[in-house]
């Protein structure tokens, strides 16, 4: 998979965020910075269509680049800034955002746009911080999970560990919004 800054979403990081999403086969799926793809080449397996989402032109080059690689015909790329590219989307069931900019934009129009869970991946406190709150806010928010995960490497003939970034998984439920 082509490297693009910030991105890929780790694969243990990716695999919590997507049984938090609990994708089904008839689901329209969105992925909202969607860096190198990661995300929706594994939603397509779960998903009936996915709209892969980013404003950086190196992010989509390297998005379409890793769909033909996965041979993947279910994903739709847009290049474009949420939430104005979200206009054109038909309603979706779920989504994943990947990237904080815009944030409180994206969540209100996802807010209108998605009737099931969206989650979002956020490396710094203030950021989850803050989406936490917005989801409150809007009657959304479900939980927020602290995911540190370590990897082995070898050491001096032996086993060891490394951490890995941490990672706020933040999840939403719009069905839980309404009378």
């Amino acid at each position: 998979m082509e490297f693009v800054k910030g991105g890929p979403t780790k694969p243990e990081i990716a695999a919590i965020s997507l049984s938090k999403i609990n994708l089904t086969k008839n689901d329209v799926f969105a992925d909202i910075g969607c860096g190198t793809g990661s995300i929706s080449i594994l939603a397509a397996g779960l998903a009936a269509e996915v709209y892969a989402i980013d404003s950086r032109e190196e992010a989509i080059t390297a998005t379409r680049q890793n769909i033909e690689s996965a041979d993947v015909h279910t994903i739709t790329v847009l290049h474009g800034e949420a939430p104005p590219v979200l206009d054109d989307l038909p309603p979706l069931d779920c989504a994943f955002i990947g990237g904080t900019r815009n944030i409180t934009g994206v969540l209100e129009q996802l807010a209108e746009k998605v009737r099931g869970r969206i989650v979002v991946n956020a490396v710094r406190i203030q950021t989850a911080s803050s989406i936490i709150r917005t989801m409150q806010d809007m009657g959304f928010f479900e939980e927020a999970v602290h995911v540190q995960i370590a990897k082995s490497y070898p050491l001096a003939d032996d086993i060891a560990f490394k951490s890995i970034n941490p990672v706020y998984i933040i999840v939403g439920n719009t069905k839980k919004v309404g009378p």
